[in-house]
């Protein structure tokens, strides 16, 4: 149907200059233009807004202090909005090409943050099934620079829809023009978005105040320009210096060991979601509610060899600790085909590996992985927890289910069975949590000072980690009670939810300076145990009790392995060398080296040289199994 406002605003006129036509063939084009800049700008507006700790003023002028951070970021809608332009003719189709991955990215990179206090990176897409059903349980709040952004587009739509004329394209310039803008995505790609030593030029400290913090560093440079930076690392990152023959070679050079018969005990790992001991913060350890709550997990921690896994992740992304546990791996994709992993050791010496998760196996294509894992057989909601537990209140009270579940699973052992590597990850207390209703009798506004919100938050997370941690105490006591040896290794995912933008942390004023020991555990630590029952320790000799080293999730499986008195594979051993120098490898380039928080660049050569051909060997072990698929 033709529009008569569009076509009475543009229709030639009798006897009209030449300059007033022209105008009509040039001025839409300019209008798009315009309308391609504010979508850059309104998507700039949503990075400087995104992360709460920052003011969100300071960095929205930060960014035109440094003008070519505005136009790397603008720069992806103006490009798109040509394309468009130029293959439909139609204004109102090249601004949908233009603002629905520019402002829509940028929505989901504000909420992102606010939600995991963590960017949208494009490796993100490879999860995208997953993300949508884990933000079913979260609350986006429209806040002003949301919905203005949202009005603003719709705006400029409905303009372009109503009022703008298709364009008098022929066929050659439209098919040169689109050549044109599509040869022009991988050549800024490669030698502008990538150039390193512009995107050391862009640098923006003006506004952050944590040049260690990721998230900040991200933010400061907006949302497009980091974000395209992203896509190379969306794939398996070859470590510089890379050759498959060297790195398998290296790795040669250090033993492997076979489990003896006489020590095979049964092993049972459990990943408990969002588990991380408050008391750790000194403002809740002063609280006598909270340090209550937390006296059987420390007492129960004293009967055990405990300390703190330093994840790689903040509030969500839980198959990164729970992947780097299982394969041995500092830095990892998405497994794609059949994997080297310590699950596939264990089966190699005569192990029954299971895995059990009271979840839906599509989060994060668990099924498919757990078999490039090497795992025998997985359990999940789809195809037995769901018989047990309402998917909908397994995130509030399934721990019991599960222990009971995993108990059920070694009491049907015979004698002659094989021994078991099991493992589990809970979905308990997995967040949100209540912001406005607190449970009674729990902490209040008056006798802490904090706001309703924060007070509801943390009584919701503490009633579920209280039964938690009355579920693992039963669960070590049924143990206890059991003629088969079991060695149980406990640890949690990550750092708990405590409100968008991380908003308790900010009203407890918890450090999260990420260039200090202090500030690092505080963000990413999380508590790990490893025990073992009475018939475990008089089979392998080993009391199970003391304190723990401090490390990676990757070197975790290490720690059980010296426990139990076992050799592993070479790559073990050579984790081993590793982690005795720097006990944190961290996939955003944090190490620990004697006792303080560095990155490669500060280490000495020897060291250094030491580490890349770790990175290697690790590459070359995740690599080579999907290489020959």
């Amino acid at each position: 149907m033709t529009n008569p406002i569009r076509q009475n605003l543009w229709a030639e006129k009798p006897g009209e200059r030449a300059a007033k036509r022209a105008a009509r063939l040039w001025l839409p084009p300019l209008i798009l233009l315009v309308f391609a800049l504010a979508n850059g700008f309104l998507a700039l507006r949503l990075a400087a807004c995104s992360y709460a700790p920052l003011w969100h003023p300071a960095v929205w002028q930060s960014y035109f202090d440094h003008p070519p951070i505005v136009l790397l970021n603008v720069l992806p809608a103006v490009l798109l909005m040509a394309l468009g332009l130029f293959l439909t003719r139609r204004p109102w189709a090249a601004y949908l090409l233009s603002a629905v991955p520019v402002i829509g990215l940028a929505l989901v990179n504000y909420y992102k943050i606010q939600l995991r206090g963590d960017p949208l990176l494009a490796s993100d897409f490879r999860l995208i099934r997953t993300a949508g059903g884990i933000l079913n349980h979260y609350s986006l709040d429209l806040s002003r620079v949301v919905l203005v952004a949202v009005g603003g587009a719709g705006l400029m739509f409905l303009c372009c829809l109503l009022l703008l004329p298709d364009m008098p394209l022929r066929r050659m310039p439209r098919f040169a023009g689109s050549a044109v803008c599509l040869a022009l995505v991988p050549l800024l790609y490669s030698q502008v978005y990538m150039n390193w030593d512009l995107y050391l030029q862009t640098q923006n400290l003006d506004a952050i105040e944590n040049e260690w913090s990721q998230v900040e560093i991200f933010v400061s440079r907006g949302f497009w320009y980091p974000f395209m930076r992203s896509v190379s690392k969306a794939f398996p990152q070859i470590p510089e210096g890379y050759n498959a023959r060297k790195a398998e070679e290296f790795l040669a050079q250090y033993p492997s060991g076979d489990i003896s018969p006489e020590t095979k005990v049964n092993v049972v790992g459990v990943m408990l979601e969002a588990f991380s001991d408050l008391t750790d913060y000194p403002v809740l350890a002063a609280q006598p509610r909270v340090a209550e709550l937390y006296e059987p997990l420390h007492a129960l921690e004293a009967q055990s060899v405990s300390g703190e896994l330093l994840t790689n992740i903040f509030a969500g992304g839980t198959v990164d600790t729970e992947w780097g546990f299982l394969s041995g791996y500092s830095h990892h994709s998405e497994f794609r085909g059949d994997v080297d992993s310590y699950v596939r050791y264990f089966a190699a010496q005569g192990y029954d590996t299971v895995y059990s998760h009271p979840g839906y196996d599509w989060f994060y294509n668990r099924r498919n992985i757990n078999g490039y894992l090497g795992f025998d057989n997985s359990v999940f909601t789809n195809d037995g927890f769901g018989a047990l537990v309402d998917p909908e209140e397994a995130p509030k009270r399934s721990d019991r289910i599960l222990f009971d579940y995993l108990l059920g699973e070694l009491d049907a052992r015979g004698a002659g069975d094989k021994p078991l590597f099991s493992f589990s990850v809970t979905y308990q207390n997995h967040g949100p949590y209540d912001d406005h209703n607190r449970p009674v009798g729990a902490l209040t506004e008056a006798e802490t000072g904090w706001s309703l919100s924060s007070v509801s938050i943390l009584n919701n997370y503490f009633d579920g980690i209280s039964d938690t941690i009355t579920e693992l105490t039963r669960f070590t006591q049924e143990l206890e009670a059991r003629d088969a040896p079991v060695v149980l290794v406990l640890f949690g995912d990550h750092k708990p939810w405590l409100g968008n933008d991380a908003s308790v942390y900010t009203e407890l004023d918890i450090d999260f300076d990420m260039s200090t020991v202090e500030g690092l555990a505080n963000y990413y630590a999380t508590p790990y145990l490893i025990w073992g029952n009475s018939a475990a320790k008089a089979v392998l000799g080993q009391d199970f009790t003391g304190r723990g080293r401090d490390c990676s999730p990757c070197f975790l499986m290490a720690e059980l392995f010296d426990l139990c008195g076992w050799d592993g594979p070479s790559f073990m051993a050579l984790q081993r060398a590793v982690r005795e120098q720097l006990p944190l490898v961290h996939e955003d380039g944090f190490l620990l080296f004697n006792g303080a928080v560095t990155t490669k660049q500060a280490l000495d050569p020897e060291l250094l040289d030491f580490y890349m051909n770790y990175r290697r060997v690790e590459y070359w072990r995740e690599t080579r199994a999907l290489r020959a698929a």
